[in-house]
């Protein structure tokens, strides 16, 4: 049995558990829909993620 994975959202401080997440993943909080990336696993730490710049097609 593995354990539960716990973090707060950073934008609305949200508790956000995981079985399984690996580093650098982007993941959505279930409450306020934000995108977040995991920087961290052991211990979980989660940053909002960084927005996709636009290309405009270039």
């Amino acid at each position: 049995m593995s354990a539960q994975l716990i973090a707060n959202c950073p934008e609305c401080d949200a508790e956000i558990s995981f079985s399984e997440v690996m580093q650098n993943e982007i993941v959505v909080c279930p409450d306020c829909g934000v995108d977040l990336e995991v920087v961290s696993v052991n211990p979980l730490v989660l940053e909002l993620a960084p927005m996709e710049a636009e290309d405009w097609g270039e």
